[in-house]
């Protein structure tokens, strides 16, 4: 049995109180997304002189702005598990663009993103604003992308990962790619360098179908962010912070990925399992 990505959940239909909803909400999301991101890059225009790299006040702002967008949503944000103190890197599963705000509103974290999503208006603009580590998956690229995560590594950043290299219908952990991990076993970086796993799990509101905060494939975004600022009641998201692992307790990426996947699917509540396995093909 395998996951049917192509299978999509079918098309949501907004009530006249939905569209107040998605007015109201997408108001006040806007608007504080947007003071952020101006009061961001007036800080960091301070910042950058005396710090470089180094970004010791802006993610508060990051932060600040995430968990209000929860309050702004009325939806529950819960963590479970301690954040680890190391200098290291986040790797997690990717489930719905709602990562952005999940993975920043608990942690100091700086996102290892595709190239592309620099040029998504608003996203792009914001992620880098934010710090976000922009890459490209050609082999040509990979000395320099190599030495931009030691740069930034040493510089104090915690840098997240996706592994499964695509996001899913948020119920499911696809095989991580080790690739990136190979980034971390350099004389530079393997001796200092820790990983910790971390669990991101979505429930649905109440009365709709478990994926519901699921972003995948060839679904719009417009449309998804839509459904989800009109929902009369929201769901819920659960962070799992897991036990940091030593890079040097591995012999290579490979061993270490598997690991870190284990960890993952380990935090995965087993009713979003067993749902999950209903859109399997």
């Amino acid at each position: 049995m395998t996951w049917n990505a192509e299978l999509a959940p079918a098309s949501h239909k907004i009530s006249a109180l939905g569209w107040l909803r998605i007015a109201v909400r997408g108001i006040l999301l806007a608007s504080l997304v947007g003071a952020g991101l101006v009061l961001l890059l007036a800080v960091r225009l301070v910042e950058w002189p005396l710090h470089g790299l180094h970004r010791p006040w802006t993610p508060w702002i990051t932060q600040f702005v995430c968990r209000t967008a929860f309050v702004i949503l009325r939806m529950e944000h819960s963590t479970v598990g301690t954040q680890m103190s190391q200098a290291g890197a986040i790797v997690a599963n990717h489930g719905s663009w709602l990562d952005i705000f999940t993975l920043n509103a608990r942690k100091r974290v700086y996102f290892v993103s595709k190239a592309e999503v620099a040029k998504w208006p608003g996203i792009g603009w914001l992620a880098r604003a934010t710090g976000t580590v922009f890459i490209r998956r050609a082999r040509s690229d990979a000395k320099k992308q190599q030495e931009v995560f030691e740069e930034r590594l040493k510089a104090g950043h915690k840098l997240l990962f996706f592994p499964e290299g695509t996001s899913t219908d948020s119920l499911r952990i696809l095989p991580f790619k080790s690739t990136l991990f190979a980034a971390f076993f350099t004389d530079h970086l393997r001796d200092i360098m820790w990983v910790q796993p971390v669990t991101v799990a979505y429930r649905a509101p109440e009365g709709e179908e478990p994926r519901f905060y699921g972003w995948w494939g060839d679904m719009d975004f417009g449309s998804h962010l839509l459904k989800t600022l009109a929902a009369p009641r929201q769901g819920s998201v659960t962070v799992v912070y897991h036990a940091p692992l030593r890079v040097a307790d591995f012999a290579g990426r490979k061993p270490l990925a598997a690991a870190c996947e284990k960890a993952v699917r380990s935090g995965m509540p087993r009713e979003l399992i067993e749902a999950g396995k209903a859109f399997e093909a």
